[in-house]
């Protein structure tokens, strides 16, 4: 018997000769000496060498006296596990969905990609609006154009929205390229359902987007109790390695231990902010909370859906938008913003109604470099301008954690950093999940032994 502990004490001493760097956190998962240490480690020290005696005793007091005493990482640990366990397999399907959602606007840009002006050999300009529309008109007299974009690239082509169905044109003929690409258009559809409200339709909707936004909401938790656990106790680099570096010699526990610690301690701040910023889409109270903290009334929160189909009974009929004067209302758009990189407008039926242009000198995902400029149609005035900085604080905090949470605020960069932040939790959930069931697993066996030890004890007596 001595000489089994003996020789699972040796395994562990070369283990910790192996990997230097792993304190008692990780020594505790490797299942070598510590089962054992826990039922007699005296007797063990007695039997062995003074140093192998040390470790085996060392590791035992260890794991009584955290039986012994709630420290304050024992309250913030279980509560932590416990919150993992409970919402572990939904927090995985919104970070697999999310990582999946990174490059959202760019991969539907790339499903139209095909899709391009050609740019006469000659120089030539672009056709006006109003040119352009009553073309597109001519070669498609169905459709009626109800929205419109343009980006300053020579080469884009004009987007045009009729209803729900969008068509591309040539910005210098005015002929119609193609109709948008819907392949690309469902799939992110599918996984925004399942990110935001697991797919579920009908009434049903409102329960699974409780569940998510939940769900988030333990993950926050997690994500800021995770942080205080993934912080190193002892700042010395044989403590503080372990929890920053990568080490690929490690297997099974001391591995997962490994890059829990360090994908967590990295993508803490970050990831923290990509949660936080869900709240306000997951819940009207936490909305209306960014507001109240600067000290403004909510704004009131419209109905769900809105319309669906075609018009209702009664509601009268919509005419042919009209698009005189157009030409004169766009060039005061273009010179409001010199360095604009789309305008889009939604062109109302009647003809007294204003324009409001959204003006766009960013990416499409920077709330901070958008502007709106609203033109009277008869005058060609302009009524208001609201450019970002115009904004209340608290929409320009709302607008910013909309953003945040994919990133897009910070362009590209920002959602590369969201997105790989969002991968790391996969991995987080995935290994937090394995340490849980080894943990288990080994509770299990401790139970197993000490009941069979209790029942040699009985049989003795």
């Amino acid at each position: 018997m001595v000489v089994g502990r003996r020789g699972a004490v040796e395994a562990h001493a070369a283990r910790r000769r192996d990997a230097p760097g792993l304190h008692v956190e990780i020594v505790e998962h490797l299942d070598v000496v510590a089962d054992e240490a826990d039922r007699d480690h005296h007797h063990v020290a007695r039997a062995l060498p003074r140093e192998r005696a040390d470790v085996v005793a060392h590791v035992g007091r260890a794991k009584t006296i955290g039986r012994e005493r709630m420290t304050l990482r024992t309250l913030i640990f279980w509560p932590h596990l416990i919150a993992a366990v409970v919402a572990g397999s939904v927090i995985l399907l919104m970070s697999v969905t999310g990582v999946l959602l990174t490059y959202e606007r760019q991969m539907i840009a790339w499903s139209d990609s095909e899709f391009r002006s050609l740019p006469p050999a000659d120089g030539g300009t672009p056709l006006s609006v109003e040119s352009l529309l009553a073309t597109l008109h001519r070669e498609r007299p169905d459709l009626e154009a109800t929205a419109l974009t343009l980006a300053s690239d020579p080469e884009a082509p004009v987007q045009v929205t009729a209803g729900r169905t969008t068509v591309y044109a040539d910005a210098y003929t005015g002929r119609l390229i193609g109709e948008a690409s819907q392949g690309m258009r469902r799939f992110m559809s599918g996984l925004r359902a399942w990110h935001r409200w697991l797919a579920v339709e009908g009434e049903g909707r409102s329960v699974a987007r409780a569940v998510t936004g939940w769900s988030n909401a333990i993950f926050l938790f997690i994500v800021a109790s995770g942080f205080y656990l993934w912080f190193p106790r002892k700042w010395r680099w044989t403590s503080v390695r372990p929890v920053v570096l990568f080490n690929g010699k490690l297997r099974g526990k001391a591995r997962d231990f490994n890059w829990h610690n360090v994908i967590g301690l990295w993508s803490a701040v970050p990831l923290f902010i990509v949660v936080l910023t869900a709240m306000p889409i997951s819940f009207p109270w936490a909305n209306a909370l960014v507001y109240r903290a600067v000290g403004e009334a909510p704004p009131a929160q419209g109905g769900r859906g809105g319309r669906e189909g075609g018009p209702r009974e009664g509601d009268p009929v919509r005419t042919r938008p009209s698009t005189a004067g157009l030409d004169l209302l766009w060039a005061t758009a273009e010179r409001q913003v010199p360095g604009w990189r789309t305008i889009s407008v939604r062109i109302p039926a009647s003809s007294r109604a204003p324009l409001v242009f959204a003006i766009d000198a960013g990416d499409g995902g920077q709330p901070q470099l958008r502007s709106t400029l609203t033109v009277d149609r008869d005058t060609g005035a302009v009524m208001s301008y609201e450019a970002f900085s115009d904004q209340s604080l608290g929409r320009r905090l709302r607008s910013i954690s909309r953003f945040a949470h994919t990133g897009e605020v910070l362009g590209w960069p920002g959602q590369t950093i969201a997105g790989l932040v969002t991968a790391g939790s996969v991995v987080l959930v995935w290994t937090g999940i394995a340490l849980t069931l080894r943990r288990f697993r080994a509770w299990l066996g401790r139970r197993a032994r000490e009941t069979e030890s209790n029942v040699r004890r009985t049989t003795a007596a």
